[in-house]
C-alpha cells in the first residue's frame, strides 16, 4: 500500500467527479461534503475553499471540505462547512480522518485564523475541543401517506387535517425565487439577515433535481414554501417560510406534511431530517417538545458536535450565526 497523500480540490471536473463518487459511497458522506459546495461558496459569498482530500494507491480515501470565511460578523475562521449543518472529515478509515485533521491544523496555522471549526453529527476523539450548541432532528418516513399521518400525535393531526380543508394546494418546482422572497420575508421579521438572492439560485444550478422547492398557495397567492435537499434517500428541508397568513391557514404544517408525502411517494425518500437548531432556544423546543417532534423526532434527535481548535485566538469565541441555516427556526 502506497503513501497517503493529502491533496486540495481544484477546477478539474474529473477531479470533482470522483470527490463527489468517493462521497456517495462514503458511510460518513453527507450531501453537505460534495464538491458543488466549493463552488455555491466561492461564487456565492467569497469565501476561498479548500477541499482536502486524501489520496492513497490513486484512488480517494477520504475528504475534508474547508472553507476560510473572514468578515467583521464572523471574525477569521476555518469552518467545515459554513453555511452548512454538517462538515467535517468523511472516511471509512479513522486514521484517514485523523490525518485530513492534522492537515486542516496545519493550514489554519498557515492561514493565520482565530480558529478551526468542525461540524460533526456524532463524536470524534480527536486534537480539537468539543463544543455542543445546537441539534439535529430527524425521523424515518412512513410507507405511504397514511402512515405518515398516523405518526403524528392527535393534536397535530388535527391541525393537519384541518389544513387538508383550507382550499390549499402546492406545486414542487425549481423556483427558487418565490421560495426567496417568502423566506427572507420570514426571517426579516425574526430580526435575522437575509442571505443574498443570488446564493439560492447558485445553489440551484450547482446541485440540479437534487435542490427542489414546494410552495403551498391559497387562491394562487404563495403562502409557504420550502427549499429542500436530496441525497442518499433522504430529503432535507432547509430554508422556508411563511407568509403573516400562514399560521391562521396552518400552511406551514401542510407543507411539510405534503413534502413528507412527496419525499416518500416521488423521492424515494425514507428519512426526514430537521436540521439543527441551537440548543434550548425556541426552534429547538419547537422541534423537540412542540407538534412536528411528536413524529418520533425525539427519539433520533442527536447533538451537533462542533470541534474546534483555537490558533491565533486565545479563546475560542462563542459565535452562533446570525444567519439561520438548516430550518434554524420554527415557521408556525
Amino acid at each position: 500500500m502506497s503513501e497517503l497523500v493529502i491533496k486540495t480540490l481544484g477546477q478539474d471536473k474529473t477531479e470533482q467527479q470522483k470527490w463527489d463518487a468517493f462521497v456517495d459511497q462514503c458511510q460518513l458522506g453527507t450531501f453537505f461534503h460534495l464538491s458543488g459546495w466549493k463552488t455555491v461558496i466561492e461564487k456565492s459569498y467569497g469565501h476561498t475553499c479548500h477541499f482536502l482530500y486524501a489520496n492513497q494507491d490513486e484512488r480517494i480515501v477520504g475528504v475534508l471540505p474547508l472553507a476560510h470565511q473572514k468578515s467583521i460578523l464572523f471574525g477569521n475562521a476555518l469552518i467545515s462547512l459554513p453555511f452548512c449543518v454538517y462538515g467535517g472529515a468523511a472516511s471509512d478509515d479513522p486514521d484517514v480522518m485523523n490525518a485530513l485533521e492534522d492537515a486542516a491544523i496545519e493550514l489554519a496555522q498557515k492561514l493565520g485564523v482565530d480558529y478551526l471549526e468542525m461540524r460533526y453529527p456524532f463524536g470524534r476523539q480527536n486534537r480539537l475541543s468539543e463544543r455542543c450548541a445546537h441539534s439535529t432532528f430527524g425521523c424515518d418516513l412512513g410507507d405511504d401517506d397514511a402512515a405518515i399521518l398516523a405518526g403524528v400525535k392527535k393534536n397535530e393531526r388535527a391541525v393537519i387535517r384541518h389544513s387538508l380543508n383550507n382550499g390549499l394546494e402546492y406545486t414542487v418546482s425549481g423556483d427558487v425565487k418565490e421560495c426567496y422572497e417568502i423566506y427572507s420575508e420570514s426571517v426579516r421579521n425574526l430580526g435575522t439577515p437575509v442571505f443574498p438572492k443570488h446564493y439560492f439560485s447558485t445553489l440551484k444550478d450547482v446541485f440540479g433535481e437534487r435542490c427542489e422547492v414546494l410552495t403551498v398557495t391559497k387562491e394562487g397567492k404563495s403562502v409557504s414554501s420550502v427549499l429542500s435537499f436530496y441525497y442518499k434517500n433522504e430529503v432535507l428541508p432547509y430554508y422556508g417560510g411563511g407568509t403573516p397568513q400562514a399560521r391562521e391557514l396552518k400552511s406551514n404544517d401542510f407543507m411539510y406534511y405534503q413534502l413528507m408525502c412527496h419525499a416518500r411517494n416521488d423521492r424515494a425518500c425514507h428519512r426526514y431530517d430537521f436540521g439543527r437548531s441551537k440548543n434550548d432556544s425556541g426552534a429547538f423546543k419547537y422541534k423537540k417538545t412542540g407538534v412536528w417532534p411528536l413524529y418520533r423526532f425525539t427519539t433520533s434527535s442527536i447533538w451537533l458536535k462542533r470541534r474546534l481548535y483555537p490558533i491565533s485566538a486565545r479563546i475560542i469565541p462563542n459565535i452562533n450565526s446570525l444567519f439561520r441555516c438548516g430550518n434554524d427556526f420554527p415557521f408556525g
